[in-house]
């Protein structure tokens, strides 16, 4: 069983929002119902509470800070190829199963323990630019982009059975791979947005040695998960989705939320505070978006309707388990995520009042000194 702790922080301003339905409207550029598909893809004792203290404290004084263009860079390439993208920020590709995978890194102490920072659904590595530096001062910490997103590879999902690829077993193998060649064999601490949790605790569960912990972020729930939709709704959510998927609608849908006002206007929704979409997010998530492959990979995600649920995942993981949630989420609710805390594996859950549903790139401040708690509990 978990403490539960709710860190103070001022409430923004929210738009007053519901959960998203997935409908046919979904395809009315800017409806409620339209980000339904993004969103739902994306979809006892205390032990310890989630603030680490002095340390922690200093972390958040400096966690959005930016980086002064003449600082020096506190980490060398360690793989060919690597290119300093920001100052202590280094990027590479890695050849994994035969896909050129983007990686972000910072921190170059060999003896820090590391850390893999997982993005979710329709993000990327740079999801995590707010929080690589700040990690990077005393972690080896690292940003992958998951086959199929950000810059790496997309392989041509439509000669498969459906989600074949693009699922969290696929996911899985990459981060353990990753943790295995790049990092170093491990064990590394994960930390995971949205559906980027599914993926996290499903290499955490495949191999465990692996990795040191796993802390969730506002992790997807799964609502258009087979199981948990009623019946009369299976055979209508179905071929909603093969129609996406299999017919001119699916692109046509995909190109109504692949331009700038469309990505905008999703994340404001699910952001707490609609300010911090900024144009540099919207772009960060919208030109990896636009590459060759980026709509089959969309459309064969959101037909993903089986594998892995969270709640099953953390009764069988064996590892500590974090879990934080931005409380103004209005796709994955924290009353149903508060039902998380009572599995023996999750040793915290951590509520981020006025904070959306990507509390890492919303509300570092408060998410650095977490991850860094985290790990320096879990490192051994």
């Amino acid at each position: 069983m978990a403490s539960t702790v709710a860190p103070s922080v001022r409430p923004t301003s929210v738009q007053q929002r519901h959960g998203a339905r997935l409908a046919c409207s979904a395809a009315r550029p800017g409806s409620r119902a339209s980000s339904s598909i993004w969103s739902h893809s994306s979809s006892g004792s205390g032990r310890r509470s989630g603030l680490g203290g002095a340390a922690a404290a200093a972390a958040a004084s400096s966690a959005s800070a930016p980086v002064s263009p003449g600082a020096t860079s506190s980490a060398a390439p360690v793989a060919e190829g690597e290119r300093e993208v920001r100052p202590g920020i280094w990027e590479g590709y890695w050849n994994w199963e035969g896909h050129r995978i983007r990686y972000q890194r910072s921190g170059d102490d060999a003896a820090a323990p590391a850390v893999l920072c997982v993005h979710g659904f329709g993000a990327s590595a740079c999801h995590w630019r707010k929080n690589l530096p700040v990690l990077g001062q005393s972690c080896r910490a690292y940003a992958i982009d998951l086959l199929g997103y950000g810059y790496s590879d997309k392989p041509d999902p439509r000669q498969q059975p459906v989600s074949a690829i693009y699922n969290f077993h696929t996911w899985s193998r990459q981060l353990r791979a990753f943790t295995k060649e790049v990092i170093g064999g491990g064990p590394a601490t994960l930390t995971c947005s949205s559906v980027g949790g599914i993926a996290g605790l499903q290499a955490a569960i495949d191999e465990p040695a692996l990795f040191s912990g796993v802390q969730v972020i506002n992790i997807s729930l799964r609502m258009l998960h087979i199981s948990k939709q009623a019946p009369w709704q299976r055979p209508l959510v179905k071929a909603l989705q093969d129609t996406l998927r299999t017919t001119a609608l699916g692109p046509w849908f995909f190109g109504q939320i692949a331009t700038k006002k469309g990505v905008k206007n999703v994340l404001q929704q699910c952001y707490g505070d609609p300010a911090a979409v900024t144009d540099e997010l919207v772009d960060l998530i919208l030109t990896p978006g636009l590459q060759p492959g980026a709509v089959d990979v969309f459309l064969d995600f959101i037909s993903y309707s089986f594998g892995p649920l969270p709640e099953d995942q953390l009764q069988a993981v064996t590892l500590p388990v974090s879990v934080v949630w931005g409380e103004e989420d209005p796709w994955e609710r924290i009353e149903w995520g508060r039902e998380f805390a009572k599995y023996p594996s999750v040793q915290e859950f951590v509520s981020l009042p006025g904070v959306g549903h990507c509390p890492q790139d919303e509300a570092p401040n408060l998410v650095n000194p977490l991850i860094l708690d985290f790990v320096r509990r879990v490192a051994p």
